[in-house]
């Protein structure tokens, strides 16, 4: 659910090689067919989605594939290879691209923003874009995952991609992370929507004519899907993006303490420590249930859920902070575009935990199931090894599509970010 960064997988080049994981499931080939009352003559130039398939290494599923999957064919047509050997097992590649993904040259300007709460987030955008983007440029917002921020390499990639498109990206630094201040004795969870709320609130007020738009990964993208489902046909997104989402946290959480599995949750433990002990006098004589030094000596991410964050957010224990923090629950009411990604074999969002029923009967939702990818990897494609994840592509094809629809139907300022209105038998897939 987590960044993994160079500090906290060190010991990973001293560890024997990982075992290796098969996926036995199944993928299937999926048509994009003709719209019923078209002409039977030759297909137009213009529009060559019409004869193309989805590889069958890929799994795509979604009430929402016939409006958004022809603007995903051109990278969904073409096989999933993952790159040699580092694409050979998910543990590999999910180390592999924590440690050699490439990253590129950024300049930002931080913007410190306080919560109604008192406590304060970082939102990190990029030197000179005020200047040279007009005000109706497209927005795109990104939430990294767990202890992640405008640091990490797939964000990197992902902001140069979108800005080299005219898009005006904004990198949002959770508390605590990306060296973002901590100035009341909460961090952020699951859970917890309020921030991405007034960031959504904050931005739209900057840019009040221009789509807003959004990609979580990980842990932020449970908190992203988690914060569609709230707001529902009230959400001032555009569109949306999940990728490598855990969705179900009991299933995530079971997971995570299998095999090499641990070795993550260490990892990701030690950097919740390493966040918690900058800011720990916030906590000193702090009372209540919390239990402090659990939090401060956590071993894994349990133990710091326990101590800590299940109390500041009012859960009675960890397990019941997972079980009411999943995004799984949240599929059903999402009335925003939405594309979600995942990998079969990601070891810490797995695969069993995707509410497959609900993205099926949502006409919004598009999934995309890849064979391997591991966890933040996607080693694969014209970027691999070292450059953009596979991902990418299909992200910003998708984004690039909702604008552009978005563009040619014009809406009054006062709707330029609102979903459009979502019944409950607009959630429903109509049959194909």
């Amino acid at each position: 659910m987590a960044r993994l960064d160079s500090h906290s997988l060190f010991r990973f080049r001293h560890l024997p090689s990982p075992f290796t994981t098969t996926s036995t499931h199944r993928y299937h080939r999926l048509h994009v067919s003709r719209p019923q009352g078209s002409s039977s003559g030759p297909m137009s130039e213009t529009d060559p989605t019409q004869t193309a398939q989805v590889h069958p290494s890929l799994e795509v599923i979604g009430g929402g594939r016939d409006k958004y999957l022809p603007a995903l064919m051109k990278n969904l047509e073409q096989p999933y290879n993952p790159f040699p050997l580092v694409g050979s097992n998910r543990h590999i590649e999910t180390i592999f691209a924590a440690f050699f993904r490439s990253r590129p040259e950024v300049k930002f300007r931080r913007e410190c923003l306080r919560m109604k709460d008192d406590g304060a987030v970082a939102l990190d955008w990029v030197v000179g874009d005020d200047r040279k983007l007009p005000p109706l440029s497209p927005i795109l917002l990104l939430l990294p995952g767990l202890t992640g921020g405008s640091d990490d390499t797939y964000v990197r990639h992902m902001l140069i991609r979108a800005r080299s498109l005219g898009w005006r990206v904004i990198v949002f630094n959770s508390r605590g992370c990306g060296n973002s201040p901590v100035t009341t004795p909460q961090f952020y969870s699951a859970s917890f929507t309020g921030d991405l709320t007034e960031v959504i609130t904050h931005v739209n007020g900057r840019y009040p004519k221009a789509k807003l738009y959004a990609v979580g990964w990980s842990l932020g993208a449970n908190i992203l899907v988690r914060y569609l489902g709230q707001e529902s046909h009230n959400c001032s997104l555009a569109g949306a993006v999940s990728l490598c989402n855990p969705f179900n946290l009991p299933i995530a959480d079971e997971d995570f303490h299998k095999g090499f599995n641990n070795t993550y949750d260490k990892a990701l433990a030690s950097s919740l420590r390493r966040i918690f002990k900058k800011h720990g006098a916030l906590f000193e004589d702090i009372g209540g249930e919390y239990n402090i030094p659990m939090a401060a000596n956590a071993k894994t991410v349990r133990e710091f859920d326990e101590g800590l964050t299940r109390v500041s957010f009012g859960f009675k224990s960890a397990d019941d902070y997972y079980l009411h923090s999943s995004s799984s629950d949240s599929i059903k009411h999402v009335c925003t575009p939405l594309l979600c990604i995942q990998a079969a074999n990601d070891p810490i969002a797995p695969a069993r935990g995707i509410p497959r029923k609900d993205i099926e009967e949502n006409q919004n939702c598009l999934l995309i199931i890849t064979p391997k990818g591991g966890h933040l990897g996607w080693v694969a494609g014209n970027g691999a090894p070292f450059g953009a994840p596979w991902t990418d592509p299909c992200v910003i094809d998708f984004l690039q599509h909702l604008e552009k629809r978005s563009s040619e139907t014009p809406s009054s300022p006062s709707q330029s970010n609102r979903a459009p209105m979502c019944t409950q038998d607009s959630l429903l897939a109509t049959e194909v």
